[in-house]
């Protein structure tokens, strides 16, 4: 499983115009599922998301979690962090996983961050073509990858 992390001011994702899921302060997560991916991969990642100290105390140090500043979460799914562009211009999605794999894990995910975090959680739809609108804050953008291949 691979995220990519944004820490945000605010973020929103929209399906045909209509915003299905909002926060301020908080993570926008751009999930992606590869095909090896297994519920071990999710709670990895989850505890990395909901732990680390990427927000400012009021030293102005970032070592606060997003579950320590109140922070919300929004997690999106996005295949397309498996994009292989080695070869040729058009990428290749063989690693992601499959929908009939992908969607049971995602939910996995999500109700396991439902029950470990203690903040709002939002969330777009899987598989739909979302619109994603941010302001990143700082910026600060991190990847994380759940078997070191970043």
């Amino acid at each position: 499983m691979r995220v990519v992390i944004q820490r945000v001011s605010e973020a929103a994702v929209k399906i045909d115009g209509t915003i299905v899921g909002e926060i301020s302060k908080g993570l926008l997560i751009l999930l992606g599922i590869a095909q090896e991916d297994t519920e071990q991969d999710a709670l990895y990642l989850l505890q990395k998301l909901i732990n680390l100290r990427i927000f400012s105390d009021a030293d102005g140090k970032m070592n606060l979690s997003v579950q320590d500043c109140g922070g919300g979460l929004l997690v999106v799914s996005q295949f397309t962090l498996y994009a292989d562009t080695k070869k040729g211009n058009r990428p290749s999605y063989i690693r992601a996983s499959r929908p009939e794999q992908a969607i049971p894990l995602y939910e996995f995910f999500l109700r396991e961050l439902q029950k470990q975090f203690q903040g709002p959680i939002q969330t777009g739809q899987f598989g739909a073509d979302m619109k994603v609108s941010l302001i990143n804050d700082g910026p600060v953008t991190i990847i994380i990858d759940s078997r070191g291949e970043i």
